[in-house]
């Protein structure tokens, strides 16, 4: 076996591939990171209706708020990686995680559109520079044995953020009356888990004493390989699928299906909770039967239910709750088995490079996907129901169908053609 050159002596020992107490204790906090920071992005989504109201403004700049923390994450995510390896991983990981603390304060305290749209790019600055790094600490201390277990319990944040945290950030906007609501909280909570990374995460440095390749060396090998570049059209156009409708679905209920604010709770905690049960049991079936199979179910399905909610009419709660769910169950559990194809198309010696270059990818997709939708949707009037929802649910089930035939375009590494 060739030996990984990301392995250090920061590895905890342990007879096996289980955590020892100290790991376990690190993947809290690394797992409380990612679900504040992911919380802080998805938690715009939701408040659509209420923003295009609160704030006077139309669908275009609603996918501008959305699209701003993903585009500072992709900028991000490219200029740091020449940056986090020549520095301790605490110190990169507990400054970007404060910058990220402010910025949310800041959204909570925006008066305005402007400010808002400011604070959303600070935000997305911060926080994909703090993801970029959580991945990285999980590198240095995890063996390649643990690694896939542990990256699972980081970012099963994300379905907690669905499941929990959306509907509580949903409720405290309905009840105070007021959108800054969700992110004073958020930044409280934000606040709360810095101090704890600042006084109990332990010093990495066992990485500087390597040999670092120059980033953009690394990505030009990256990118020489035509399997890789399949790979990120793949990812690319699965994101899009997925983040072309996800933003607008819920102003999409409210000014055009007949459900309210209050609707909105019971619907995301409804699709979170079914998301987290099943994306354990996809996960389970990629192992069991294989990536692509279920990728392909997963995401025919996803193209199936994008028709189906971009043409939604007035529905009744259990209507909407349910119409959700299967979309986010679907769309969301077609990424499992992609990330692992991903992960066998790529070279084991450009891993790392290859990874952040991906990442790069889905916030960028993250990031144009609202973009697009807001160019196509409008309003009947000021304020009115959304009109050409379904114009952009064609677009997205037509990336989804790209991203299945693209699925044919991957190989795996170890084969001969994958070159």
């Amino acid at each position: 076996m060739q030996h990984d050159p990301e392995a250090t002596d920061t590895k905890a020992a342990t007879p096996s591939n289980g955590f020892s107490g100290q790991q376990w204790g690190l993947l809290l906090l690394l797992a409380a990171i990612n679900f504040t920071h992911i919380l802080d992005f998805v938690i715009v989504m939701p408040l659509g209706d209420t923003l295009r109201h609160q704030l006077k403004i139309n669908p275009q700049q609603f996918g501008l708020v959305v699209s701003a923390y993903g585009i500072a994450a992709t900028i991000t995510g490219i200029l740091s990686s020449s940056v986090v390896d020549r520095y301790d991983r605490k110190t990169i990981l507990v400054g970007s995680f404060g910058g990220f603390v402010l910025a949310t304060f800041y959204c909570g305290l925006a008066p305005n559109y402007t400010h808002l749209l400011i604070a959303r790019c600070l935000t997305g600055l911060f926080g994909g520079m703090a993801s970029s790094c959580v991945m990285a600490v999980i590198g240095d201390v995890f063996t390649d044995q643990q690694r896939g277990k542990a990256i699972g319990v980081v970012t099963s944040s994300f379905a907690v953020a669905s499941t929990v945290g959306l509907p509580i950030g949903l409720w405290l906007a309905i009840y105070f009356e007021n959108w800054n609501a969700p992110f004073l909280a958020i930044g409280v909570l934000a606040m709360f888990v810095w101090i704890l990374a600042a006084i109990c995460l332990p010093s990495l440095t066992s990485h500087r004493m390597g040999v670092h390749r120059n980033p953009f060396t690394q990505f030009a090998s990256v990118v020489q390989q035509s399997n890789h570049l399949w790979a990120f059209l793949f990812m690319l156009s699965t994101v899009f699928g997925t983040f072309i409708i996800v933003p607008f679905i819920a102003p999409f209920l409210q000014a055009n299906c007949g459900r309210t604010a209050l609707d909105l709770p019971v619907i995301y905690a409804v699709a979170g909770a079914f998301t987290l049960i099943t994306l354990n049991i996809i996960g389970w079936a990629t192992d069991r039967f294989g990536a692509k199979p279920i990728f392909l179910f997963c995401a025919g399905g996803a193209v199936v239910m994008t028709l189906i909610i971009t043409n939604l009419p007035n529905v009744s709660l259990l209507g909407a709750s349910t119409v959700t769910s299967l979309f986010m169950i679907l769309a969301s559990g077609r990424i499992v088995p992609a990330q692992a194809m991903m992960l066998r198309a790529s070279d084991p010696a450009l891993r790392g490079a290859f990874m952040n270059l991906n990442t790069a990818v889905s916030h960028f997709a993250t990031a144009v996907g609202p973009l697009i939708t807001g160019s196509i949707v409008g309003e009947e009037y000021a304020g009115g129901p959304l009109t050409r929802f379904a114009l952009a649910g064609l677009i997205a089930a037509a990336c989804g169908c790209a991203a299945m035939a693209f699925s044919f375009r991957l190989r795996h590494y170890s084969s001969p053609d994958a070159k």
